[in-house]
């Protein structure tokens, strides 16, 4: 793939990235809650793996085209993120003591990667922008074999999600570590953002 196609393609996906949405309430809730933001975003990548391998085989366009699949994995998205939203309302962040320790051990790490997985993996505006953005900057005759290229650019888009996410997460508990309720009003703000998402979602299915 030559390096203009690519340049195109990383502008259109920050565009994309950088808007806030699901991905951003959890990686903010993370820095806030968490000892490190590494493990939520760690989950949301993987979440976007598990959809660069299905565009690779081609499953992409089969799920996609699957009006009672995608019924299926919006109802089970936007219920999962009123569910996180709700959790994150109910228990808002509350930053430590300088030195004291902070997040999540053991199998509650593992329990922050899992979130970030479903929130990624169960949104189907993931699925769509695989389906929808990525054809066009594929090119079936060029040198590279489609899945080659498919895998590319799932790649770029990747790591442009795990640098936004990171400085997110970063940036608000830096910004924040000293202001305990300012943090607790962003988590709130994270917490309802996520249910906001997933009524939209759950009313737009509904409707539809």
């Amino acid at each position: 793939m030559d390096t203009t196609t690519l340049a195109a393609f990383l502008a259109v996906d920050l565009l994309l990235v950088f808007t806030p949405g699901a991905d951003w309430a959890y990686a903010i809730t993370a820095g806030l809650r968490d000892r490190s933001v590494v493990p939520a975003v760690a989950g949301l990548i993987a979440g976007y793996a598990g959809y660069t391998l299905l565009a690779v085989a081609g499953l992409v366009v089969i799920v996609a085209s699957s009006a009672t699949l995608l019924t299926v994995l919006t109802m089970a998205g936007a219920g999962y993120l009123v569910w996180l939203g709700w959790g994150v309302l109910r228990q808002p962040a509350v930053l430590p003591a300088a030195g004291e320790d902070m997040g999540p051990e053991g199998t509650s790490r593992l329990r922050v990667v899992l979130r970030g997985i479903g929130i990624s993996g169960l949104n189907p505006k993931a699925l769509l922008l695989y389906f929808s953005l990525f054809p066009q900057f594929i090119d079936p005759a060029g040198a590279w074999p489609v899945a080659g290229q498919t895998g590319l650019l799932g790649s770029l888009h990747m790591a442009a999600c795990a640098v936004v996410y990171l400085t997110v997460g970063v940036l608000a508990r830096t910004v924040l570590s000293t202001r305990p309720a300012a943090a607790r009003a962003v988590t709130r703000v994270s917490g309802a953002m996520m249910i906001v998402i997933g009524g939209f979602l759950l009313a737009e299915r509904l409707a539809g």
